[in-house]
């Protein structure tokens, strides 16, 4: 059976192989490719996360001055028909 992998090895040091293999204990992890691999999701999602936030940032800033405008314009009609009674 093929699959569509391709065969890489990776060197740590000491400190971080001893840190993947904690991991590896802690998360039940069959291998420490699997801790490796979730781990490099994890950090995908992150980042991909950190860029949806900008770009929502960025959107507000845009129409931040337009949203104010139009707020101060609905505001002299939140009023209207309104009786002092």
């Amino acid at each position: 059976m093929k699959t569509n992998t391709s065969k890489s090895s990776i060197t740590l040091p000491a400190k971080e192989l001893a840190l993947v293999e904690g991991l590896k204990k802690r998360l039940k992890a069959k291998s420490k490719v699997e801790v490796v691999r979730r781990g490099l999701l994890m950090l995908r999602d992150s980042v991909e996360r950190d860029a949806i936030r900008a770009q929502y940032a960025e959107a507000s800033r845009a129409v931040r001055k337009s949203t104010a405008a139009e707020l101060e314009e609905l505001d002299a009609l939140s009023e209207e028909g309104l009786s002092d009674e």
